[in-house]
């Protein structure tokens, strides 16, 4: 999942939480491995370049709440931003504007389509990167096999995608901290949450450089706003919480009723 993984679970029977550990780790694994955007041993990958066209039902649930979310969320949460991703591995800045410009109309989730059990491409360009949806996709499988083991309490942290199950040993909710964007090291606020999801998206986040110009990770066509540098969202699903975190860096201005916090250049809380 590129990033440190954790789960706290708490209960009475060790052997128990170890078992239902070792199911989390099993089915992060095997998501990790059969979305890797980069390995051509990947079931993403035999999609992307063409070499298999048919869906699984878990592949083919993700399709289309992906396409939903690009809807609700004007195009901004894009699932074939990837698109643009090997340009950026090029040598020069020029090379990879030229690279990028030529690419730009091949992005857009309306270049594919789901028709029964496959995936149609209308071009050879467009490639799908689910990088921004598996990690909270699978922080909320990991929830559902808590519950479905009965567990009454635990925090499933994934990079920090977080779902807080229930609450703590003490009955107290979880409080999860808030990191200033300017100096990760230190925390700018907290939330307390309960049977919810938190998830974070923010400037201090993985960026590549080329010539001296940043681009961060989150890719897009569209131009970020360069005002608000942390988004925090909760909402009832990881994933849900992780699209939306994502489409506020962007634009903060839109419209939703999931509870957020916004942190601008001045490290105003809004």
């Amino acid at each position: 999942m590129t990033s440190p993984c954790e789960v706290h679970i708490y209960a009475q029977n060790k052997s128990h939480c170890d078992e239902v550990a070792k199911k989390i780790l099993l089915m992060a694994k095997g998501l990790e491995q059969k979305y890797n955007f980069y390995d051509p041993n990947s079931y993403l990958w035999a999609l992307n370049q063409r070499k298999s066209n048919a869906l699984d039902a878990q592949t083919k649930d993700l399709l289309s709440r992906a396409k939903l979310f690009y809807t609700q969320t004007k195009g901004i949460f894009d699932i074939t931003a990837g698109t643009l991703t090997q340009s950026r591995k090029l040598p020069t800045l020029d090379e990879v504007e030229k690279e990028m410009k030529r690419l730009e109309p091949f992005v857009g989730v309306e270049h594919f389509k789901i028709k029964k059990n496959k995936l149609i491409f209308d071009n050879p360009h467009t490639l799908i990167d689910l990088g921004g949806f598996v990690k909270e996709y699978a922080v909320d499988l990991a929830v559902k096999i808590l519950k479905k083991e009965k567990i009454l309490s635990a925090l499933v942290n994934f990079g920090g995608d977080i779902y807080a199950l229930g609450l703590k040993p003490n009955g107290e909710k979880f409080s999860i901290g808030i990191k200033n964007p300017k100096n990760p090291q230190a925390y700018i606020t907290s939330l307390k949450i309960s049977n919810e999801a938190l998830t974070t998206s923010a400037s201090y986040e993985r960026k590549h450089q080329v010539e001296g110009k940043v681009y961060s990770h989150i890719i897009s066509t569209q131009e970020l706003q360069n005002k608000i540098i942390s988004a925090t969202v909760i909402a009832s699903t990881t994933v849900e919480a992780g699209v939306f975190s994502t489409a506020f860096m962007i634009d903060p201005k839109l419209e939703t009723s999931l509870k957020r916090v916004l942190i601008n250049e001045k490290l105003e809380v809004l």
